[in-house]
């Protein structure tokens, strides 16, 4: 069993919540974003992105790995941060588009 977390843009969220399923029944303890409740991301406070922000970042230490959701290859700044900081803690980084 590995702990994964998954990282991707949000405007891929079905994908990232089939995969997350799907990892999970295949024996992995799969770490996921927040999926945003408010409609406009601007309702969110400052405070409160930097939160989610930061205990995304604390997902990934707690990993083994990163699943990056990149459909059809795209790889937003806060996706490609999240893959620097996981390399730079030494996890693996796994991509979509390699397990399709």
């Amino acid at each position: 069993m590995k702990i994964i977390t998954i990282c991707g843009s949000l405007k891929f969220q079905k994908e990232m919540m089939e995969i997350t399923e799907k990892m999970e029944l295949e024996g992995n303890c799969m770490l996921s974003v927040v999926y945003p409740t408010k409609e406009d991301k601007d309702a969110y406070t400052e405070e409160e992105l930097s939160m989610l922000d930061k205990m995304h970042k604390e997902k990934i230490k707690l990993s083994d790995a990163v699943f990056i959701v990149n459909v059809n290859g795209y790889i937003g700044s806060s996706t490609k941060s999240e893959i620097e900081f996981a390399k730079s803690l030494g996890k693996e980084v796994i991509y979509y588009n390699e397990k399709i």
